[in-house]
């Protein structure tokens, strides 16, 4: 089966991250993360996720330069995991099936406290500060408000294990994959 290039992006804790390695691995495709590259810059600047982020407004080529390595990432085959990479490969008329996993945010929270090990007001608190980071620098940098992207299927994963996510994102994109070629 020939895959097209996929694109999972969704707002901090909604799992987006985890399903889209999960479905990657099981249809075979070869899998990127933005999220992991932006860690690894603030890693490098020896700052945590909430300073880099801050970092970044004050500086637009961290977004630029990540965002163009993404795009360059975006072929047929791989599977992309962004907040920002669905949006712009369908403004440049690059062929994806951009999938958007959500989920609410008191679940985000908890989601992000147990992962950094953190209190739920704090993990709230930090994840409020980068999101409103990430719209202003989206808006700013591209005109995009990914409150208003149109992602081809979007699963909330809020009440779902995450299998079922990645049950989902699976089906939708096999069902959405070209036909073989003779």
């Amino acid at each position: 089966m020939n895959l097209p290039l996929v694109v999972v992006g969704g707002p901090p804790g909604s799992g987006k991250t985890t399903a889209a390695r999960a479905a990657a691995e099981r249809l075979g495709l070869e899998f990127h993360s933005a999220g992991a590259l932006f860690r690894a810059q603030a890693e490098r600047h020896n700052m945590d996720l909430g300073e880099f982020s801050r970092y970044a407004a004050e500086h637009p080529e961290v977004d630029r330069e990540l965002d163009a390595h993404m795009l360059e990432l975006a072929r047929p085959g791989r599977l992309l995991e962004a907040r920002l990479t669905g949006p712009l490969a369908q403004r440049k008329g690059i062929p994806v099936v951009y999938l958007l996993v959500t989920a609410r945010e008191d679940v985000r929270a908890q989601r992000i406290a147990g992962r950094d090990g953190i209190p739920v007001a704090a993990a709230l608190r930090a994840m409020l500060a980068r999101e409103a980071s990430e719209k202003a620098r989206y808006q700013s940098i591209y005109g995009i408000d990914l409150d208003r992207a149109a992602p081809d299927l979007r699963v909330d994963s809020s009440d779902l294990p995450p299998a079922a996510v990645v049950d989902q994102l699976v089906d939708f994109i096999r069902r959405h994959a070209p036909p073989a070629r003779p």
